[in-house]
């Protein structure tokens, strides 16, 4: 599933054709996606201006003059292509490339300036809604997210805030939604290796007395920013399917130093560890034993 970096660059692929556009009119070629698309999707779409396109978490928000809001999960599978007169493009970058059958196209927006941007899923894991404005608040997709790595509200003190007590290891915290939004397997991996701190290590060591952030939780703030930050410049892993909104593969990939680099040697200088893969929540966590403590 892509994470926040290849979300963010997919959202960066469709502004220029959607940001300040006029919706000419939406095509549906099925009535569903995850779930049913909602009755009057269309006809609070058609002939909408876009006036924003932002994100949350692994949401891209389209913010349309009507002062609704439209919805995008890519789920699994899901992609946008981008067409202009003859040119084409793919927002993303994934390792394992998209789907190119046109059957999989099921929901086609038609800009007034003639442009098309395909939503493209074939195992219909992404999903699209359209909520009011006034009401994001109350949006079950959106309700009880925690706050952005990226954004001002993040810091040290505001994660070992919310890990007072926790009895879940740092790897599970960090992918708890509702610690922060947006992180996902790939770079909670890389982060944990960037701050040297294990996977398995109790979440609750974060905090000092009186809920102050340890010299741990300053580490790891900068580390995740410092990943994301890369990965975002690098236009996303090119894993599990990751494609720009330009059809180019991300670079990020290249610069993992843990993920899927099992038996490697570990890269930190100095290190003489070795990386390993042990399964988390159903997850596989990748790490170096030596210098991950």
């Amino acid at each position: 599933m892509p994470e926040l970096p290849e979300v963010e660059t997919v959202r960066r692929g469709l502004q220029p054709v959607m940001e300040g556009e006029k919706i000419a009119r939406v095509e549906t070629r099925r009535g569903d996606l995850r779930f049913p698309l909602q009755k009057d999707f269309l006809s609070r779409l058609d002939g909408q201006t876009v006036t924003g396109l932002g994100r949350r978490a692994k949401y891209i928000l389209a913010d349309l003059a009507s002062g609704d809001v439209l919805l995008m999960h890519l789920g699994m599978s899901g992609s946008f292509r981008v067409a202009e007169g003859s040119a084409n493009a793919q927002p993303g970058a994934f390792h394992h490339p998209r789907s190119e059958d046109r059957t999989h196209d099921h929901v086609i927006f038609h800009m007034v300036s003639g442009a098309t941007v395909s939503f493209n899923d074939p195992r219909r894991f992404g999903y699209m809604k359209i909520v009011r404005r006034s009401e994001m608040d109350q949006e079950p997709f959106l309700k009880g997210l925690g706050p952005e790595p990226l954004g001002n509200e993040f810091d040290a003190s505001m994660l070992a805030r919310a890990c007072v007590g926790k009895k879940a290891n740092l790897k599970a915290a960090l992918l708890d939604q509702r610690v922060v939004a947006g992180l996902g397997n790939i770079y909670v991996c890389e982060a944990l290796h960037r701050s040297h701190l294990s996977p398995k290590r109790a979440a609750s060591t974060l905090a000092l007395r009186h809920e102050a952030p340890s010299d741990h939780a300053k580490r790891l703030v900068g580390a995740i920013h410092s990943v994301l930050n890369a990965a975002i410049e690098a236009g996303g892993s090119s894993l599990r399917d990751h494609r720009r909104t330009d059809g180019e593969l991300g670079y990020f990939q290249h610069s993992l130093k843990v993920y899927d680099r099992e038996k490697q040697k570990c890269p930190t200088p100095k290190c003489d560890g070795i990386i390993k893969r042990f399964t988390q929540g159903g997850r596989s966590t990748f790490w170096c034993p030596k210098c991950q403590k």
